[in-house]
């Protein structure tokens, strides 16, 4: 199908422009001022609307194979092209673990057949699977995940030689979860033996704590810098990890890089009175003086891009005392929502959120042909408009989990629709089934 999207404003490489955009076999043909369509042209009117390219999400659990009582490819993606999230970048501790190049198969073909979104999976690594690890192809896979702490799944890799044989050897991109474990569970003793089993959720942030965050953080930093490796943190949770990192160079030319979460940058540890368990991820939410480190270490470059660590449990799963209580929750359906609401509160402009959600991760990751509006791109593309949409609640919801944590919240903007590949899946508030994702691509390293 050829359509033009006319009319509406371009949020691109920070600037806004009007501007039409000529979309035909699923790749932007032209971006003009005014495009003359014939009859067999389908024209949408985006009069009023901002045009985005779509966000790229670099870290999510959609929870297939094995724990699809959670979610799974199908349902999650259908969530993230609701939310304006058209690619995603899924994570190795589903079940049986990605640690395999075959496993690892499994799971794109999987994703071939149910992703509404398009896809790439982490190639996992622990222990005792680095000679699998070397045969990743990294111009089809976006990279090489390494828990530097235990989370859902417990894929630790805590073996000195191990991690010394990944950063030596391993060509490509290796993104890592850090927290020491050591440190987490001394702390973890010490509040069993204040509270029993009774611990509760507000010492979440306490036992994994700013000490057990920064601990791995620096050994994965410092272990990049003395074999030059390609490193990506994920998910940084506290103020002082950002010193770790820099704004020297421009993205491209960066081998250490990092990422902010939504929760991180919009929850702190007073919300764990109401929120509860809801908010318990790992690494934790944890001050608002951590918060407002992030936030600026974003705003200046030494934090590179915000992804969602989307990690779905069920509600009888999170209703759980805080010891069986699992980490993780929902966020790819209100993950561009929630920062819009921050630029109409003044804290961050639309165009450095286009830039942390879609910009930046294709360059980060060096993605083919995406995270731009720029002709001969794959038109992958939001256009969102600038008023309230609904209120937040269960209803309205397509996580397979059905519950989020912004539940009772009213987001700034609504996203109006969806395109992915040149394909309208999502539009009036309903997923439609136009077409499925296509597999990422990279550029060699």
């Amino acid at each position: 199908m050829t359509t033009i999207i006319k009319n509406g404003t371009l949020i691109n490489e920070g600037k806004q422009i009007n501007a039409d955009i000529l979309i035909v076999n699923g790749k932007i043909a032209k971006i003009a001022n005014q495009i003359i369509s014939d009859a067999a042209v389908q024209e949408i009117d985006a009069s009023g609307l901002l045009i985005l390219p779509g966000c790229i999400d670099d870290q999510v659990h959609f929870r297939e194979p094995g724990l699809t009582h959670k979610g799974n490819i199908y349902s999650e993606s259908r969530a993230a092209v609701a939310g304006g999230i058209t690619s995603f970048m899924e994570m190795p501790n589903t079940v049986p673990n990605a640690l395999t190049q075959a496993l690892l198969e499994d799971k794109y073909q999987i994703a071939a057949q149910n992703a509404i979104a398009n896809y790439s999976f982490f190639m996992g690594a622990s222990n005792d699977n680095i000679e699998e690890v070397l045969l990743t192809d990294t111009s089809k896979i976006c990279g090489v995940k390494v828990f530097m702490g235990s989370s859902t799944g417990n894929m630790l890799v805590d073996k000195e030689s191990v991690l010394e044989g990944l950063f030596s050897r391993v060509g490509a991109l290796i993104a890592t979860h850090c927290e020491d474990e050591h440190t987490v569970m001394s702390n973890l003793a010490a509040f069993q033996a204040r509270y029993g089993n009774d611990i509760p959720v507000s010492a979440h942030p306490l036992i994994r704590n700013e000490e057990a965050c920064y601990l791995s953080s620096s050994k994965a930093v410092a272990l990049a810098k003395k074999y030059r490796a390609r490193l990506h943190v994920l998910h940084i949770s506290t103020a002082k990890e950002t010193a770790l990192f820099d704004n020297a160079l421009p993205l491209e030319q960066k081998l250490i890089t990092a990422e902010a979460c939504i929760h991180h940058l919009w929850f702190s540890d007073a919300d764990y009175q109401t929120k509860g368990n809801y908010i318990k991820w790992n690494p934790a939410v944890k001050t608002s003086a951590d918060r407002d480190g992030i936030w600026e270490a974003l705003l200046d470059n030494r934090i590179d891009v915000i992804a969602t660590d989307h990690a779905p449990h069920t509600i009888e799963e999170k209703s759980n005392p805080y010891l069986n209580a699992p980490s993780g929750g929902p966020l790819v359906q209100h993950a561009l929502l929630a920062m819009l609401d921050k630029v109409r509160a003044g804290k961050i402009s639309i165009e450095r959120v286009v830039e942390k959600m879609a910009h930046a991760p294709a360059t980060l990751f060096r993605i083919k042909e995406r995270g731009y509006l720029r002709e001969g791109f794959y038109a992958d593309i939001v256009l969102v408009k600038p008023e309230p949409g609904q209120l937040v609640s269960q209803k309205n919801l397509l996580y397979k989990c059905g519950w989020s944590p912004f539940e009772g919240h009213h987001f700034s903007h609504q996203i109006h629709s969806t395109y992915v590949n040149g394909n309208c899946v999502y539009a009036s508030g309903q997923v439609l089934e136009n077409g499925l994702g296509e597999r990422l691509l990279f550029e060699p390293r």
